[in-house]
């Protein structure tokens, strides 16, 4: 959601100038990104900061899929969260779900921590529920794709499975990202569509097969997380509690 808005903003700034000669746009279109990126690092650090505030006390964060620097311009929205905590002088420890098929967990999310010096211990997917059960997680905080106006929540496919499971745990599940990744115009999670991807992302990893030829394959990338399952979304403006159908509509119009 917040691509297609950045993407309707450059749209926008063509429009406008386009009867003014290819180096207008062209230098109008700059000056557009720029802004987007200096807006979008601001948003996420005081979005950052909410999250800390709202996380101070917790010690044990479980992470899902990447929604730090390398998935936004440059701070993150979860992430950004785990660095604001970490400003604040927080003691705390990251466990980063591998997030298969595509690994963004252990490619960026894992990389990024260990660059922050952040504690961070590599888990595959199937194991969240036993660390779950053996009090080894404190919250669950994930970053967005898109927030539908009831407060449900599209994300990398998995975040509803571990929300499902922090719920059964009593865990808090967080929800990070700014509010232009809210869609009002958007009722449910129901009428959210999820992208299929290639099918190779499952069968193969970096080019080596790993399942037998002609095995049908799935490959949704997003999943829905109902609103029920989720203790609080953090934006730039604040932290949204439910009820959400309320809060979110007057949270974005604030």
């Amino acid at each position: 959601m917040n691509l297609f808005w950045a993407l309707q903003r450059m749209r926008q700034i063509y429009s406008d100038k386009r009867s003014q000669g290819i180096d207008v746009v062209k230098r109008a279109l700059k000056e557009e990104a720029q802004k987007i990126y200096q807006q979008d690092i601001a948003a996420n650090k005081q979005l950052g900061k909410f999250g800390a505030s709202l996380l101070r006390n917790t010690k044990k964060i479980m992470t899902h899929c990447n929604a730090g620097a390398l998935a936004t311009a440059g701070y993150g929205t979860a992430l950004g969260v785990l660095r604001a905590l970490k400003d604040s002088g927080k003691e705390f420890e990251v466990f980063v779900n591998e997030t298969r098929p595509f690994l963004q967990g252990a490619r960026l999310t894992a990389w990024e921590l260990c660059k922050e010096k952040i504690p961070a211990t590599l888990i595959t997917d199937s194991m969240a529920g036993y660390l779950m059960q053996r009090g080894k997680i404190d919250a669950v905080l994930v970053g967005c794709d898109r927030v539908a106006a009831n407060g449900d929540v599209a994300n990398k496919i998995g975040t509803y499975t571990i929300a499902v499971l922090a719920h059964r745990h009593a865990i808090p599940c967080y929800v990070a990202g700014p509010t232009t990744s809210i869609d009002v115009n958007c009722a449910a999670g129901k009428d959210i569509p999820i992208e299929e991807r290639d099918a190779k992302e499952v069968s193969h990893i970096f080019g080596k097969p790993l399942a037998p030829n002609g095995i049908r394959i799935l490959n949704p990338a997003f999943d829905v997380t109902s609103h029920d399952l989720i203790t609080a979304i953090i934006t730039e403006k604040g932290v949204i509690h439910p009820p959400y159908q309320q809060n979110i509509r007057t949270h974005v119009c604030h």
